[in-house]
């Protein structure tokens, strides 16, 4: 019963990812709409400096796989983001072989809300000096759970961890982030 109304919306027409498996265009405009600032966010959060390209292959692999998704509309953000995640290490991966570049353009930060929020308080290159001292896993945390606006089950799923791991990197990133303002390694 559960997957029957996870398949079908409010009216007894299919939810977006049913119409979108057929192909539905307005389906697959709906899921890009919802998901491209928080996907893109998410990974210029993490030092990503083609984000836009990148977001561009997660949702082509979101395309190419949609068919083999199980599970509800809530999960599948998640699915998204795991994607993401997936892309975020592989082009961190590629990056480390890559001999550095002079002078590269700052990634615009997109994400929501809690981004142009964020944005009152510090510029971006702010941001991503305070991002750019935590380690990967502690970054993942806060980009999934801030620019991504997952749940912290969600973003458990996404990095593979438990729920408790996640809450401790968050917790120390956040304190990281804080003793960093504090002791003026990164001013505001």
């Amino acid at each position: 019963m559960v997957q029957l109304r996870d398949r079908v919306g409010l009216l007894g027409r299919p939810n977006r990812i049913e119409r979108a498996r057929r192909g539905d265009e307005a389906a697959w405009g709906e899921i890009y709409r919802d998901l491209a600032g928080p996907v893109t966010g998410y990974l210029a959060g993490l030092g990503v400096t083609d984000a836009e390209d990148i977001a561009g292959e997660v949702f082509l692999q979101v395309a190419r796989d949609i068919h083999k998704f199980e599970g509800t509309e809530s999960s599948f953000r998640s699915w998204v983001f795991v994607i993401a995640h997936r892309r975020a290490i592989d082009w961190r991966r590629a990056a480390q072989r890559r001999p550095p570049t002079a002078d590269h353009e700052m990634p615009e930060l997109a994400g929501g809300d809690v981004e142009a929020e964020a944005m009152e308080l510090v510029d971006a290159d702010q941001v991503i000096q305070l991002l750019d001292r935590l380690s990967d896993d502690q970054r993942d945390v806060i980009a999934l759970r801030v620019i991504g606006d997952l749940s912290l089950e969600e973003t458990a799923a996404v990095m593979g961890k438990t729920v408790g791991a996640v809450k401790a990197l968050q917790h120390r990133a956040i304190r990281a982030m804080r003793d960093d303002l504090e002791h003026g390694e990164v001013t505001l």
